[in-house]
């Protein structure tokens, strides 16, 4: 068990900290002199200042709560969440109030420092509370493969690791419904069926939707012969050890290339979260209940050519 996975960065303390006192000394500054901002950026002044305090108050109230969870983040994650949803929101408030004409532009020149900045480093922060939950999750739980194998039902009752015995399989681990890369797994995985049963392996797709869900999903990308196992507590993710992604493995810069450049989010579309978010693909072969091969994505966006992984299998 590596350390990044139990233990938050030495960084978090820090930024969650100069979050706080900026908070705070800009809270000051607003109830303290309420007019100020105003006259920085030549507005009119509000007419009612004890509005402008009050905002003041809450931002102050925001670093209070940035300083707590710099103690521990891990265990604070919902104050990090609460800032960073106001951080998002805020922004998208002032750009619909000020495109309505209710707002000078000029205003928004404090969202650059108050809200912008800390996009990143919060939603990192994030990231790594999930993967460190999961971690102690997955240690409590304690399930060795075996076990995970047996949970995995299928629509006809029976299990992965009795099947296994029975013929090879691929397991093929996918993304979260809504995620464009989750559907240009399936569709792959479609048009190569038939080399993947050739190579004597039987296709099942793990996922984290219900079962009337992958069915719509199975059929759109022409997979009803298919089988499929709802996993949405991730007994077998976690126990596959696929773990979640970082901010650049699931945002990152060839998330972003493929997904516009190569067009496959033109191609496939997206939608609504079936699932969790942050959690990463993989595609194992299972050979009497022993996992001959692995691949495990590092990135949203990584694709798996599944006749490769399939052949030759004896």
């Amino acid at each position: 068990m590596s350390k990044s996975t139990t233990e938050m960065p030495n960084w978090v303390p820090l930024v969650l900290r100069l979050a706080a006192i900026y908070n705070l000394l800009w809270g000051s500054l607003v109830i303290l002199f309420p007019k100020t901002a105003f006259q920085w950026l030549g507005l009119q002044e509000p007419n009612y200042p004890p509005i402008i305090q009050c905002l003041g108050m809450v931002i102050g109230v925001y670093g209070i709560g940035y300083w707590i969870a710099a103690r521990d983040a891990a265990t604070h994650w919902p104050i990090i969440l609460v800032g960073l949803l106001g951080k998002f929101l805020g922004p998208i408030g002032f750009v619909y109030s000020a495109w309505r004409g209710e707002f000078p532009w000029m205003m928004g020149a404090t969202i650059l420092t108050n809200d912008l900045v800390w996009w990143i480093p919060f939603a990192a922060i994030l990231a790594h509370a999930a993967r460190i939950y999961e971690t102690h999750r997955t240690t409590a739980e304690g399930l060795t493969l075996e076990q995970a194998l047996r949970t995995a039902v299928l629509q006809d009752s029976s299990n992965l690791f009795d099947l296994s015995f029975k013929s090879p399989l691929l397991l093929v681990c996918v993304r979260h419904f809504g995620c464009t890369y989750c559907r240009e797994t399936l569709s792959d995985l479609s048009k190569q069926t038939e080399q993947i049963h050739q190579a004597g392996l039987t296709p099942v797709v793990i996922h984290m939707g219900s079962a009337e869900q992958a069915n719509a999903m199975m059929f759109r990308f022409g997979l009803r012969g298919v089988g499929q196992v709802s996993d949405p507590e991730r007994r077998l993710f976690r126990t596959l050890e696929l773990p979640f992604g970082t901010l650049g493995q699931l945002i990152g810069i060839k998330t972003f290339w493929r997904a516009l450049v190569e067009g496959v989010v033109f191609k496939f579309g997206f939608g609504s979260f079936v699932g969790n978010g942050l959690q990463l693909a993989g595609a194992f072969i299972l050979k009497n209940g022993h996992v001959e091969r692995a691949i495990r994505h590092e990135s949203a966006a990584e694709r798996t050519d599944f006749t490769e992984l399939s052949c030759p299998v004896v």
